[in-house]
């Protein structure tokens, strides 16, 4: 064996000692992990319109956007997307991936400041290290401590020749908890920085017709302060894509700069076509929104009363956080096993293990009372072998 693959061996041996490791499985069982919030990927009108389709080719875009793989029907979904969320222009790329990523490495560079929740996305923080820019963290929706960081800034460099760029999801997956808007837009408008909010988690699950949850803490004009917008298809909408919401200007700055828009082969043809249907039932399903917070609610309240450590949350994602991650495995391996699908969340994705339950539009009271039942089993049975050992 090569020194390479020793090396290599190394690493995942050290992995699989820490309880890290990582394996790619088939799904079994009630969904419980899944990001398709309001049951669009299998949902039933949108199979019939698929079906109804008579120009399925290409199959493939067959080229970036900017060669040969655009067509109408992107044009058509980015106006119609960019009009939904009281945008100027938007732009669809291929998943929120490399939205956040190709955004930030475009609008950032070695002379800006960007300051990041410190529980962002991968996808944010790879955009800022390949931009060079200096990341400054901030503590997890602790608008004081980014206060501070943004007077520092201010004091070392008052001619203001470091751009500042801030950063934030607007629902973060692993956690569902939230900024305070209002008070992050005083903020901007003290220091006058760039921000960027990412509703991957909660386009079409929060504020009016489903329009994030910017439209839910903040009125229509506050919202167009806000720089740079970033969704997804790949969860509510049932697809995959990502979508850049900004100023016309920003949006023709990003396609002569954006690296992987560039680059990339298009999103198939039919995500498009899809998209624009898919965009009609997410404003049509205010009953669906709420009956999915009322779940949410029921299953917080019944979590809590049974003893299980849960995050701040009040959203329809609730990560029951755990001491090891064994005990996380533990849990995951034996709901599964029960016909539960539930998964660990380990570090270094999250500071503390624990299973993120993420509720959907297909699931009911006797699915969360079940799923509640089964951790009270599992927890005795952890606690028992913990005594025989």
């Amino acid at each position: 064996m090569s020194r390479h693959w020793e090396e290599i061996q190394r690493k995942l041996d050290t992995i699989k000692e820490k309880q890290l490791f990582r394996e790619i499985k088939t799904y079994l069982g009630v969904d419980f992990c899944s990001n398709d919030y309001l049951g669009l990927a299998t949902n039933s009108s949108m199979l019939e319109y698929y079906h109804s389709l008579t120009d399925l080719y290409p199959f493939g875009s067959t080229a970036s956007r900017l060669v040969r793989g655009n067509y109408d029907s992107m044009d058509l979904f980015e106006n119609e997307f960019a009009s939904f969320v009281e945008g100027e222009a938007a732009l669809l790329v291929s998943n929120g991936f490399v939205a956040n990523f190709g955004l930030i490495d475009s609008i950032a560079a070695p002379d800006c400041y960007v300051f990041t929740d410190r529980l962002n996305h991968a996808s944010i923080l790879d955009g800022i290290r390949i931009s060079g820019a200096k990341k400054k963290y901030y503590n997890h929706l602790d608008l004081n401590h980014l206060q501070s960081l943004l007077q520092k800034a201010n004091a070392e460099d008052p001619t203001k020749k470091h751009k500042r760029i801030v950063v934030t999801e607007s629902l973060f997956s692993m956690d569902g908890d939230s900024p305070d808007f209002p008070n992050l837009l005083k903020l901007k408008e003290e220091y006058g920085f760039v921000l960027v909010v990412d509703e991957a988690h909660a386009l079409g699950v929060y504020g009016k017709e489903g329009k994030g949850i910017l439209f839910r803490d903040l009125p229509s004009e506050s919202i167009k302060a806000i720089d740079y917008r970033v969704y997804t298809l790949g969860k509510s909408f049932g697809l995959e894509g990502g979508i850049i919401v900004t100023k016309q200007i920003g949006r023709d700055h990003l396609v002569n700069v954006m690296r992987p828009f560039i680059f990339s082969t298009a999103p198939l043809p039919i995500i498009s076509k899809l998209a624009i249907f898919a965009l009609g039932l997410v404003r049509s399903m205010e009953t669906v929104r709420r009956d999915l917070q009322t779940l949410a609610k029921e299953l917080n309240d019944l979590l809590t009363s049974n003893g299980f450590s849960i995050t701040n949350t009040a959203s329809h994602i609730i990560p029951l956080l755990l001491p090891t991650e064994k005990e996380a495995l533990f849990y995951a391996k034996r709901l599964q096993e029960l016909g539960l699908d539930v998964r660990a969340i380990r570090p270094p994705t999250v500071p503390t293990p624990r299973l993120r339950i993420s509720l959907n539009a297909k699931l009911t009271t006797q699915d969360t009372n079940s799923l509640t039942s089964a951790l009270v089993q599992i927890r005795q049975e952890w606690n028992d072998l913990q005594i025989a050992s």
